[in-house]
């Protein structure tokens, strides 16, 4: 009994020092609420003001189907369709940034603001390829709030991001998230093909909404999802704020974005190609053709030069370069990044409008053959631009369609006409001629493949 009484007493000796001795290392208890959790309440509440409500009417017109229409009775009529999107102010004068599907067509613009007012908006311009449109309301010399907007470069992945819009028509929602991409290439949403990706929750109505970053500046207007649902999957893409900064810069003036000639032909090194160039691993684009008194000439550019950067970012793809030279200014002369013979080499480039050579020769194609209602014209560096692409070649480009044609069945704006009866294609007055001697067979070039139709 006693020896039990002494072994109680040591474990209770035992455990008062090591309470003792724990309590002496331990942490302190939080002796507040900001010490108990960490909130984004101070950034939402400061950021907020400058997101907006975007909503939009849009007349529709409609035919009617009447199985017995009486004498004088209208077999057409109208409807108004109505949208909702998000919107920044960027500017204190009320300038706002959005997507430009988000405003398409539409008749009237409506912005509410975070506090419930509101303002019949102005849409001064809109550019599809970027899928971005700016606007303004009148605050009759208010000062509005805004978001000043941040190097879209500077960010990283991993950072922490706050999405801000108007999903479902629920006024003003917030989700976080980490960026997950900064050059991620998302083909089909804009011309860029370059964007942020992110995996705070984006849904419909968040589109034309802020992206911030955890200092309250914008690094990007959400944009589009990635989903089979119609849902956030957590893949969404934001335009990059660098994007925004050039159209601003241009739009509020009237204009668009020229992006840049650089006056070659260049195609994404493969791995095979790699081999042949003695390149450690894939990467760049190799150029194939330097035009003659073009910016590539003039800078030192040869063939089978491999250009791996422009300024201080890498160049991987067709898409990186197409979205750096969008952000770049005609007139600028900036250091592209090469490797020629193995040994990396620096060249400055001056960057030039691209020029419209040869003339457009805008045509709408008639008659009895299978172009029957397109519209094409010659390609030149100035069209390649204007439709998107990273490079030009002579040619003929289709750049509308007539509804209901037959050229409607199997052509669409943005292809090209390679060949006519197996016979290369160089130009509309060429295409002409090719087709009032009869056509056995087309060739159309889509997104770098050829198919060839055959007629009979």
């Amino acid at each position: 009994m006693k020896r039990t009484f002494r072994r109680m007493i040591a474990a209770a000796l035992v455990v008062a020092t090591c309470l003792a001795s724990g309590a002496a290392s331990a942490q302190p208890l939080p002796a507040s609420r900001s010490d108990l959790q960490f909130s984004y309440a101070p950034l939402v509440k400061r950021v907020s003001p400058a997101v907006v409500n975007i909503y939009t009417a849009t007349t529709m017109r409609v035919q009617r189907r009447v199985p017995f229409p009486f004498p004088g009775m209208p077999q057409d009529g109208s409807r108004v369709q109505n949208s909702l999107g998000s919107g920044v102010l960027v500017k204190a004068d009320g300038l706002i940034v959005t997507n430009a599907h988000v405003v398409r067509g539409a008749d009237q613009i409506r912005v509410v603001l975070a506090n419930r007012r509101e303002f019949e908006a102005k849409l001064l311009t809109q550019d599809d390829r970027y899928d971005l449109a700016l606007l303004r309301i009148d605050g009759e010399g208010e000062k509005f709030p805004f978001l000043e907007l941040r190097d879209s470069d500077s960010i990283e992945v991993g950072d922490i991001v706050l999405a801000i819009g108007n999903p479902f028509g629920l006024n003003q929602t917030v989700t976080s998230g980490i960026v997950s991409a900064v050059a991620r290439s998302a083909g089909g949403v804009n011309d860029s093909s370059f964007f942020l990706q992110t995996d705070a929750a984006i849904n419909p109505g968040n589109s034309g909404g802020a992206l911030v970053s955890l200092d309250g500046r914008l690094i990007g207007i959400n944009t589009a999802i990635y989903s089979q649902t119609g849902g956030s999957v957590g893949i969404g893409f934001a335009t990059p704020s660098n994007i925004v900064a050039r159209v601003i810069a241009t739009g509020e003036k009237g204009g668009r974005i020229v992006r840049p000639w650089l006056g070659i032909s260049m195609q994404r090194v493969t791995p095979d190609l790699a081999a042949g160039l003695n390149l450690p691993r894939p990467v760049g684009l190799v150029v194939k053709d330097v035009f003659a008194k073009g910016p590539g000439e003039r800078a030192g550019l040869k063939r089978n030069d491999v250009i791996v950067g422009l300024r201080d970012q890498a160049i991987d793809d067709e898409a990186s370069l197409r979205f750096r030279l969008a952000t770049l200014s005609v007139g600028e002369t900036v250091p592209l990044r090469i490797i020629r013979g193995g040994k990396e080499l620096t060249l400055q480039v001056p960057l030039a409008a691209p020029p419209e050579d040869p003339p457009r020769d805008r045509s709408v194609l008639n008659g009895r053959q299978p172009l029957s209602g397109a519209t094409v014209v010659n390609l030149s560096p100035a069209v390649a631009e204007e439709m998107g692409l990273i490079e030009w070649r002579p040619g003929v480009a289709v750049v509308e369609i007539q509804p209901g044609s037959y050229a409607s069945r199997f052509i669409k704006p943005g292809d090209m006409v390679i060949a006519v009866n197996g016979k290369e294609v160089q130009s509309v007055a060429d295409l002409k001629g090719r087709i009032a001697g009869g056509v056995s067979s087309l060739s159309i070039g889509r997104e770098g493949m050829v198919s060839t139709i055959q007629f009979r």
